[in-house]
Order: structure tokens, then sequence, then C-alpha cells
């Protein structure tokens, strides 16, 4: 009966570790795999204890039993720390191992020392003969051993339990059991009935609860997990190196990408075949600089059509073993439906940007075109300006140009070109003024004059109601601040609202420039055309005064391009 009862568990754990041997992965921790040996070897020393019968026999079965009973609960205490996701250092890991491993060697000496058993005296129990034991020092260290490592384990168990939300809870239930089940196999002391000890059938019960966690475990494994099915959807291939260039394995992508790795024996120097040369050069890239580790990697077609050739992001990095680096790994992953879809994609881009542009062009023409034709509708109905729009839209440009030279106002590219582009704007508000006004051959009374003023707000008014509809706020900004404000003085006694110094908008001080410029240079209905001579010493003078003292110089790095402007125009009156 006894030994019947030690074959089946022996049996069972055999099974258990055949079970565990058909669904090893690479990503098993490895004190999994001690247990499932240790233990199969424990039921072989309690199988041969019971078939013994002599004392040396039973001497010998005890020893293998030993060897599981030393060694078993620090793996399974290594396995709760590692499951727990709690680190324990090398030289604790180390130290734990050699007082287990002197123990065990104690266990060497039974027979003849009384380190672990003092006396040994044979008692026949049915059809077995068991050892009536004395116990020695080093059994009594057993148990305090095995008791501290137990305890360890338990108190990683809670800690992790309270403490740890990202270990499954699963996992931590499962951990309990053998633990529990075969330290109380340990301490009991007690046999079942004649001759039957619990302890092999505690081992075989926490085989087969290692068994639910190594099929558990390598779920919760994120980054075991997520790698495998990286290779396994995205087709990822790699190749490995060691620091000196010496081939240390693929994957059969890798293989595929580069053929002559079929050839390639391991540990083999890499990089001397025509095709290997491109991934030693990846190699020598990334050596040089880390940051540098991405790369393309193209196989042709064998027929020679690039519509089929194959691309692929080729990315170097260090190979870690643990946390040191032991060489180099190239990953191969296959981009070539993006970069197809990128290259349509741009292509329609491409096609769709050049279509956008050419219709903004048209309506931004067709725009400024209104905007001009407007200007100039105004302007046809006063008889004291013909040619006023054109001739300070020029002033305007070429000031600004100055101004860009020059430097100091900091304008960008886009405000230069909208203040160009409102100065034919600055006086819409003039249609608003009446006709015996506006159309007065003469100068004006006091009373006329403020109806004529008048048009510098209105302009402002009309110009934020056209384009209130335009996605272009600063050009609707620029615009409405040219016609509000281009009459305004630097000194404060200009019109309409009587700004000084900075208050005036910078557009509205270039634009009065060129206003008053073109007014002094031009022949009106109430006075002749000033020669450029004093039309220069009018504008310096109100450098300060009237104008803005920092366009001073701007004005007369711009005063040459004026005159040689003006002076090819005709000075009519419409």
């Amino acid at each position: 009966m006894v030994i019947i009862y030690y074959s089946v568990i022996l049996f069972i754990s055999l099974v258990c570790t055949g079970v565990y041997i058909y669904i090893w992965h690479k990503h098993f921790d490895v004190n999994f795999t001690a247990i499932f040996i240790l233990v199969p070897i424990a039921c072989v020393g309690y199988l041969l204890q019971a078939r013994a019968d002599s004392v040396e026999a039973i001497v010998t079965g005890t020893q293998v039993c030993y060897l599981g009973g030393c060694y078993l609960e620090l793996f399974i205490v290594l396995c709760i720390f590692n499951l727990c996701r709690i680190e324990i250092k090398r030289w604790l890991r180390t130290l734990m191992f050699c007082i287990c491993t002197v123990v065990f060697a104690s266990t060497l000496t039974i027979g003849y020392t009384d380190l672990f058993y003092k006396s040994m005296t044979p008692n026949k129990v049915g059809d077995i003969t068991i050892l009536i034991k004395e116990y020695g020092f080093m059994h009594t260290a057993f148990y305090v051993v095995t008791g501290v490592i137990f305890f360890s384990g338990i108190i990683a168990i809670i800690y992790s339990y309270l403490k740890k939300k990202q270990v499954p809870r699963m996992v931590i239930l499962l951990l309990i059991i053998p633990d529990v089940i075969c330290v109380i196999g340990y301490l009991a002391g007690r046999k079942l009935f004649a001759g039957i000890d619990p302890v092999p059938a505690g081992y075989v019960v926490a085989q087969i609860m290692f068994l639910l966690l190594a099929y558990r475990v390598s779920l919760y494994n994120v980054s075991d997990t997520v790698i495998e099915s990286m290779i396994h959807e995205t087709k990822l291939g790699y190749i490995s190196f060691d620091f000196n260039y010496r081939y240390l394995g693929s994957d059969s992508i890798g293989k595929e990408l580069v053929p002559e790795l079929e050839n390639l024996a391991v540990d083999e120097v890499f990089g001397y075949k025509p095709a290997e040369r491109k991934i030693r050069h990846f190699l020598d890239d990334f050596k040089n600089d880390p940051k540098r580790n991405l790369f393309t990697y193209v196989v042709q077609d064998p027929e020679g059509d690039h519509e089929k050739d194959r691309i692929f992001n080729a990315t170097v990095n260090y190979l870690y073993d643990g946390r040191r680096r032991r060489g180099y790994i190239v990953t191969f992953v296959d981009d070539t439906a993006n970069r197809k879809y990128i290259q349509l994609l741009d292509s329609y881009n491409e096609d769709l940007q050049e279509e956008v542009e050419r219709k903004t062009r048209s309506i931004v023409e067709m725009h400024d075109n209104l905007i001009m034709s407007l200007a100039i509708m105004v302007e046809s109905r006063d008889n004291s300006t013909g040619g006023h729009i054109k001739r300070t839209s020029e002033g305007v440009r070429i000031l600004i140009d100055e101004i860009k030279k020059e430097g100091k106002l900091k304008l960008s590219d886009e405000f230069c070109n909208d203040v160009i582009k409102a100065a034919p704007m600055h006086d819409l508000g003039k249609i608003s003024v009446d006709d015996a006004v506006l159309r007065k051959p003469g100068r004006f009374t006091d009373e006329e004059y403020e109806k004529m003023k008048q048009h510098a707000a209105e302009g402002g008014r009309i110009i934020h109601d056209i384009l209130k509809q335009t996605e272009d706020e600063s050009f609707k900004k620029v615009a409405e601040n040219v016609a509000h404000y281009h009459h305004e003085r630097w000194d404060g006694s200009g019109y309409p609202d009587k700004l000084a110094g900075e208050k005036i908008p910078i557009e509205a001080r270039i634009m009065a420039v060129a206003d008053v410029y073109d007014a002094l240079v031009s022949k009106r209905v109430y006075k002749e055309a000033f020669d450029f001579e004093k039309a220069n010493a009018i504008i310096m003078e109100g450098m300060g005064t009237q104008f803005d003292p920092s366009l001073k110089a701007v004005y007369e790095a711009a005063r040459p391009r004026l005159e040689s402007y003006y002076a090819n125009q005709e000075m009519t009156v419409s």
C-alpha cells in the first residue's frame, strides 16, 4: 500500500513535469524549471525509502528526499518574489542558495556524524522499514532555514496584495497554496497512517499550482507577450551580433532578407559578403552615434520591377542580457505599404495644393481688383486728386522697401504686404462726402473742411463692413487703420481722433508720408505742384510734428526713388 502510494505520487509528479515541458516557453521563470526538476527527484527519494530493506538504503533515500526538501522552498520563494515584482539582490540570492547547500551537505554526513541525525534505529512497520531518529543540530537548522524562507515568501505575498496593484490577484492566490502546503508537510511531523508521509503529496499539489501559474503568468508579462505578438502579426525580423560583429542568430524573416545568413556559422564575423555590407554600415553608424539608429533597407525585386521592391525600416539597438549590453540587434519592419501610401498621398497633396493655390490666387486677384475698382470709382468723383491712388500706392511700396532694408522697425513680410495692398483703400471714405464739397473747384470753407475730414473715420467704417467676412484678420485691421488714421499727426493735432505718437498705428504713419508727399508734388485745382526741393523741405520740417520721426531716415533713403518715380509721372488734374 505504501509503495503504491509513493509510486502513484511519483507518476503524477512525472506527468506534471511532462506537461510543463510541453508548455514550456523561453520566457518562463527559471525557478519554475528548478521546481519541476526537484519534485520528481524528491518523490524518487520517498519511493526509495519505502522500498529499502537496510539502514544504508533508507539513508540514501532520505538524502535524495532532502535534495528536494532543502531547495524546493527556496525556489518557490524566489518565484514568489519574481512574480510579485520584488527585486532580490544577487548577493542575497546567492547567500540563500549557499545556506541551503550547507544544510543539504549536512544530510550527506548521515551515518558518519551526528550533525543531522545523532542516532537511527530501524523499526518494521507493516511491509516497510522506517528509522526512529534522534535529530542533530543541522536538522534544527533545516527547520529554521525553511521557516525563515517560508515566512519571507508569505510577507512578500501579503505586501504585494496590499501595495502592488499591478500584481494580478489570481497569481497571489495561486502562490499562497503551494507555499503553505509544502511547509505544512515539512512541519507536520506526522504520518497519515502507517509509513505514509504527506510531504510528496504536497509537492505534487505545488506542481499543479505552478502549472496553472506557468500557463497564466505569461499573459501578464506584457513585454514578452507584446514582443511575441509583434513578431507574429507584423512579421518582425531580427538579426543579432556581439560587439565584435560576430553573428549570434536571427529569425526566419532575418534569413529571408539576408539569404547569406543561411550559410553563415554562428560566431562567424559578419559583414564581408556583398549583401552583408549594408547592414555592417548600419552597425558602424550606430556604433559611432547611438542616436542614429533608424535606416532604410530595400529588398529589390528579382525581376527588376521597382514597383515590387520591398522597403523595410531597419532599427539598430543594443542587445541586452539583463542590464548588461552584450552586442547589437537589428530589427526589420516591413514598411512597403506605408511608403507607397505616403508617396501616393504626397503626389495627391501636391496636385491638390497646386489647385488650391491656383484657386486662391484667382480669388485674391479678383478681391484686389474689386477693391481697386472701388477706390478708382471714388477717386473719379474727386476732381482734385487724379491718379492719386496709383501714386500713393507706389509711394507706400517705396517706403516699405526702405523700411525692410533699414531693419529697425522689424515689420514682418506679411504686414508689409498688407500695408501695400491696403494703400489704395485709404480714401474710400470720400464716397460719403457730398459732391458739392468733394468736387468744389477751390479751397474749402471751414464748414466744408469739417465735412471733408469726416472721410477718414467713414473710410474705416466702410472697410470694416466690406471686409468683415474675410478670414484675413491681419489685412482687415491694417486696411481699417490706414483709412481711419492716415490724417492723424504725430503731435496729436490731426483728425479724426487726435491720436498722438505711437498711438497712431504704424501703417497709418507710413501712409501719411506717402499721402502728403503726393499732395505736395502734384498739381491740384487750388495750387500748382511744388518742386522736389520745396516738397522735401516741408516733409523734413514735419518730422516730429506731423510725421513719425523714426521714418525720417526711411524717407531720406526713399527720396531718390520717389523723385525718380514722380519725375516720370504726368501730373494733371482729372
